[in-house]
């Protein structure tokens, strides 16, 4: 599974064509605990860019992009009952979306973790 990384600290995994979409650890860090995350309805086109999901701490609100375009072909119901799961596990069972790419070559100007690391060290 290929993983990538946007500067607005969002991260993909790619396998067979779909993507699992979520913020960092970094991210979720500087948010603090997560009490709603407001997810895309399935079936949803999203382009590069473009807001896709609204997470709320108890410090702000704040948007998370959609790191390529596609279309929304799942949400993670986990995080309704329980959106701090994505303090804890954010790049793991903290995702928050799947989508089906409609342009691969988008994924091409996104870092690769020792580049993300480098940018947020």
């Amino acid at each position: 599974m290929s993983v990538r990384y946007t500067q607005d600290h969002e991260w993909i995994a790619i396998e067979n064509g779909i993507a699992t979409v979520g913020i960092t650890e970094h991210a979720q860090e500087q948010l603090g605990d997560l009490v709603y995350v407001e997810l895309p309805e399935k079936g949803r086109k999203v382009a590069k860019g473009e807001e896709a999901v609204v997470v709320e701490s108890v410090k702000a609100a704040s948007d998370v992009y959609a790191p390529v375009s596609g279309e929304v072909t799942d949400i993670n119901g986990e995080l309704a009952g329980d959106p701090a799961l994505v303090n804890r596990a954010a790049e793991g069972e903290g995702w928050l979306f799947r989508m089906k790419l409609t342009n691969e070559s988008e994924l091409e100007g996104l870092m690769d973790r020792d580049a993300y690391l480098a940018m947020i060290g």
